[in-house]
């Protein structure tokens, strides 16, 4: 398991931020920590308890207090905000900091940053980013799928037939996320969400063929960035001595990063259309999702049928 670091240069790209210090690498400051700080009470004197790691940004709020600081209290307090070498400090709707501030960032060389979004925007859509970015992450071997707004992760041995029925899927409207590895990534305890490597990023590999841009091929439409993981299917040969799951009315589950995740494991013999079952598999958990268990409203007819003779 890994985090990643962002530079504030990424950020600035992301956010649309205009840099009112272009004489400070961007590339050199690094953020490891997705949540922000407004620093209202450090510019009133207060730095106890004061996260210097986090981005700092200044809202409305903080702007209106700063036009009514005397100039001399401005510089001491600022001063020491940037004295912490916090990662960067950023303005919201488009307010212009002083020449002081921007003399006191070169000076510390911290960023100044512009945004013009309002504070509540520019504050969640940074967080949101980071998290994102910053999310404890693996790598597994794997093909990642979006069929039908369902975020499908199909495993299994090497060539089992992951790419194959993942092109079938393509082909079937359906989008490639991810092909042979997979970036996993625990944006919350409660979500998983995918992506490729930037190396592999639209393509598949397919034996016989070779590497294949399923972008180029079919379009635009065919792949997507990322997609939140929703469910495992587990790709493996069929064995005549194993009991396999023919009613589904208990969940079985994988474990990543802590997140459990609904789990199949499909037998698959030559002949047998892979693509179909794993966009049975997809819809019959969207079902579930919205209250209808097929497996259990037969379980039930059976026992009201017992019942009545």
């Amino acid at each position: 398991m890994r985090s990643g670091t962002v530079t504030v240069k990424e950020l600035a790209e992301k956010m649309n931020l205009t840099n009112l210090t272009p004489d400070l690498d961007l590339e050199k400051r690094i953020i490891d920590f997705y949540d922000v700080n407004r620093p209202a009470l450090q510019l009133t004197g207060f730095f106890d308890h004061f996260d210097e790691s986090r981005v700092q940004i200044v809202g409305y709020v903080e702007q209106e207090y700063i036009d009514t600081l005397p100039s001399d209290i401005l510089k001491q307090r600022f001063d020491k905000l940037l004295s912490y070498q916090i990662p960067c400090i950023g303005f919201s709707r488009a307010y212009q900091p002083s020449a002081d501030i921007l003399s006191l960032c070169s000076k510390h060389g911290v960023p100044c940053l512009i945004s013009q979004k309002t504070t509540s925007d520019f504050t969640s859509e940074t967080v949101r980013w980071l998290k994102a970015r910053l999310a404890p992450c693996i790598s597994i071997h794997g093909v990642l799928v979006d069929v039908y707004g369902e975020g499908v992760l199909i495993m299994g041995d090497s060539g089992v037939g992951k790419s194959e029925a993942a092109l079938e899927l393509i082909k079937r409207g359906h989008r490639l996320v991810s092909d042979d590895v997979v970036e996993i990534r625990k944006v919350s305890d409660d979500t998983l969400v995918g992506t490729a490597p930037d190396v592999t990023k639209n393509f598949i590999e397919l034996r016989g063929i070779g590497i294949i841009n399923v972008k180029n091929l079919f379009g635009f439409e065919s792949v997507k960035d990322t997609q939140q993981i929703d469910m495992v299917i587990k790709i493996e040969d069929w064995n005549k001595d194993k009991e396999y799951d023919r009613l589904g009315l208990e969940d079985h589950f994988t474990d990543f990063l802590g997140n459990k995740i609904i789990c199949h494991e499909i037998p698959i013999r030559p002949g047998r259309n892979l693509a179909i079952i794993v966009e049975c598999a997809a819809v019959n958990n969207r079902a579930k999702k919205m209250g209808h268990n097929a497996a259990s409203e037969l379980f039930k007819r059976v026992n009201d049928n017992i019942g009545k003779s």
